[in-house]
This record gives C-alpha cells, structure tokens and sequence, in this order.
C-alpha cells in the first residue's frame, strides 16, 4: 500500500502552485474586498489544460482521474488563492460528468470542449429555497412542448451564475403521483443560460465575494430536446453519479484551505516576538497547531482513498461522505486556530486567516450537512434505520 503520490501526480502539484504563484495574496485581498468574478485566473487554469483534468481525452480533456483532479484542487487551496480560487474552477472540473458519462456522442462533441478550453463556464442548478437537501421534492417543471422544453420555477444557492454561459439543470418532467418510485420523474438538461428568461438576483454571503452566489427565477426559458441527457426522468440518478466526485474535491479543498491557515500561523508564531521570545516556542501555541496538523492528515487519508475506490470503480459512498466531513472539521479547525494564534492580528483581513476561516466554513455546509453526512453512515454503513 503505498501513500505517496507518483511523479506524474506531483507534477500536477507543482504546476499548479506554478499557476498560483501569479495571482498573490494582494490579488485574493482585492477579490475579497472587492469581489468580481476571477477570470483572469479561471483562463490561466484554461490556457494550461487542467479544466479538463478528469474530462475524456478525445473531447479536449487530459483523461486523468478524480485522485488527479483533488491533487489538482487541493493545489489551488493550498496556495493563496485558497477556496475562491477553487470555486471559480472546481463546477469545471466535475461538473460535466454526467453529460461525460450519459451524454449522446453529439452532446459531448457540442457540450465539453467549449467547457475544457475555458469558452464556456456554467453554472449547476439543482437546490431549490422550499426543498433543501430533498431534491426528490423540486418543483421547478420542464414541460415538453414539440422540440422543446418549457422551464418554470425558481433555484437558489447556484453559484457563478453571473459568469456562466450555460446551466446544468434539474427539472421535474413528472409528477411524483405519475412514476413507479420517487426517484424517477426529474430529469436533466445542459443549455444557455438565455437571461431573457431567467432573472438572477445575487445573494450577499459570508466569503467569496468573487465568487457570486444566487436565487434564480426561470420563467418560460426554452430548451431544445436536444440538450436533455439521457432519458426522461432519470436525472436524479445522474447527479447522483456526480456526487461523490463532489465531495472528494470538496475534502481535498477543505484540507488545502487548513494547510493554507496552518502555514500562515506557523510562520507567524516563529515570528511574533511577546515577552522576548517568539510566541512559538510556548505550547499553548505549540500544541493547538500540531493537533490540527494531525488532523489534517488523518483526513486527507480518507479522502484520497475515497478518490482512489471511485477511479477504480468501486463503491466509495461511505469514504467520500466521510472524507467530506472530516476535512471540513479539520480545515476550519486549522483556519480557526491560525485565527486565534494571529491574536488580534488574526481579525484583520491583510493577514489572510480569517478569510480562508470564512471559506472553509462553507465547506462544513455543503454541499451536504455534516448531520446528513451522519444520517448517511448510520444507515448504509451501520445498518440503523432510516431517521428522516
């Protein structure tokens, strides 16, 4: 069993960290405060090929796997772009997937390429203000009317929609009362995100300012038969297919974001000289920082076994629930700490660590709470009963 990654995955590494190394602390400092959204940096990520890091090669992608895509977003959070930085490339990475893996021959020659050269971004609607976490519940309805489709209802927390050109759907095409099992009836659907028809009011937030985040009002927006995939009312299963790839790279973010703050406290603490002596050499400093390190790495353990079971097709709900979890506690204990070793310092926005504490804490959010992510491994894995 080896832990170490191969030269070709540290390469990946280092040649992203060669990106970053471009967009400083000054640059995030500035997005913080200012917001818009990083194009500069989505087109950088674009020019050198990694937005297609896990993409087919035949489309355009490198054909790697999502044990090279976490090595490549974990990368981006280590450095200082840290979780705006990912969030303006991580739909990119993953968020195709299912039109990689369901999608018509057609629709992949017309719909990836564009999203691997960085011309076209998106934007992934599912999560709707009534229904949470409950996705079997949406309500948005795509009603077919000829060639077309006919879109009503309304979407929130969908984030880069001010910058996409494109949305990732997921729409009810029956009615739950008309299908066998409650799984069934939603179905999926990459188009324009034609503006004319969907009003897209921004939400103020906590971090990522670049980043937007937004409620979405669909009002007769009209998608071509063409741009459905797959079948009818089985959308809910393609998703599906999608998230534990999303939680492997939210884990691998989340840990990048703590090594990120614990680097920054470390080199803090060698620094700040209170009573004569450096504020590191006290282990009520010491300790708070190793046991986030320890942290740390136990977590990044279970996410890349995760990416590992998924790239070699086996079951891997339970590591990537897991994974997803224990990153996000870890990275926002490690951001939290650096906070508090900073002192007051730690408050101000120029030293970078409470930021990067503001970014983690999404990650602790979604996209799944970490009481679901319980729920989850007291049902499959232990074998309780269902709670909800």
């Amino acid at each position: 069993m080896d832990f170490s990654f191969s030269p070709d995955q540290q390469a990946i590494r280092e040649a992203v960290f060669k990106i970053c190394e471009g967009f400083g602390d000054d640059y995030w400092l500035a997005k913080d405060k200012e917001g818009g959204y990083p194009l500069d940096f989505h087109r950088a990520f674009a020019e050198a090929g990694w937005l297609g890091v896990a993409m087919p090669e035949q489309y355009g992608g490198s054909g790697m796997g999502i044990t090279e895509a976490a090595i490549l977003m974990q990368a981006v959070t280590e450095s200082c772009a840290g979780g705006t930085g990912a969030s303006a490339i991580h739909l990119n990475i993953f968020g195709l997937n299912p039109v990689a893996v369901f999608g018509t021959e057609e629709q992949k020659r017309r719909m990836l390429p564009p999203m691997i050269a960085g011309k076209e971004r998106t934007c992934f609607a599912v999560t709707e203000p009534n229904t949470g976490l409950n996705t079997l519940k949406l309500r948005t309805k795509a009603v077919r009317q000829g060639n077309h489709y006919v879109v009503n209802g309304e979407k929130v927390w969908i984030s880069s929609a001010q910058a996409a050109h494109k949305i990732l759907l997921l729409a009810r095409t029956q009615e739950p009362n008309e299908v066998a099992h409650p799984s069934l009836g939603l179905s999926l659907f990459y188009t324009d995100l034609d503006r004319r028809y969907v009003e897209i009011r921004e939400i103020e937030k906590m971090s990522r300012k670049a980043i937007d985040a937004n409620q979405l009002f669909i009002d007769g927006l009209k998608v071509p038969v063409d741009d459905l995939i797959g079948e009818e009312g089985r959308g809910f299963e393609y998703i599906l297919h999608g998230m534990n790839p999303e939680r492997v790279l939210v884990a691998a973010e989340s840990v990048g974001i703590g090594r990120n703050a614990l680097q920054r406290a470390a080199r803090y603490a060698g620094e700040r000289i209170v009573f004569d002596r450096p504020i590191g050499m006290n282990q009520g400093v010491q300790h708070p920082l190793a046991e986030a390190w320890m942290e740390l790495e136990a977590a990044n353990l279970m996410v890349f076994k995760a990416a590992t079971l998924y790239d070699q097709g086996k079951p891997c709900g339970p590591e990537a629930n897991t994974g997803k979890y224990l990153a996000a506690q870890a990275g926002f204990k490690a951001a939290q700490t650096a906070v508090l070793t900073h002192g007051g310092f730690g408050y101000a926005k120029e030293f970078h660590v409470e930021r990067l504490m503001r970014e983690v804490m999404l990650f602790r959010i979604a996209p799944i709470s970490e009481q679901l992510v319980k729920c989850f491994i007291a049902e499959k894995v232990l074998g309780l009963p269902k709670s909800y």
